[in-house]
């Protein structure tokens, strides 16, 4: 006898953007930024990510927690934009 599934399966969202596309943002200006100006966030602001590019101003970066992490992920290329799209080109 089988039983019906607690949990209905519903279909996956559509996304205007594929799974893993990269973003047409450049990778080395952001990493730049979040360099010299990270405890602002205008790295943030340059991805399209304004409202925790705000969060960053108004916390000093997570006194410089948040901009370590940004600076590490945008490295090893695992930072993504506004849109969920990973930077991946240098220049």
């Amino acid at each position: 006898m089988s039983y019906p599934d607690p949990v209905p399966q519903s279909a996956p969202e559509a996304q205007p953007w594929s799974a893993g596309e990269v973003s047409p943002r450049l990778l080395l200006p952001a990493v730049l930024l979040c360099f010299f100006l990270g405890v602002i966030g205008v790295h943030r602001f340059y991805v399209g990510k304004i409202g925790t590019g705000v969060l960053m101003i108004l916390t000093l970066g997570g006194l410089g927690l948040w901009t370590l992490i940004d600076f590490v992920v945008l490295i090893v290329g695992s930072f993504k934009d506004k849109e969920g799209r990973y930077l991946k080109q240098w220049t």
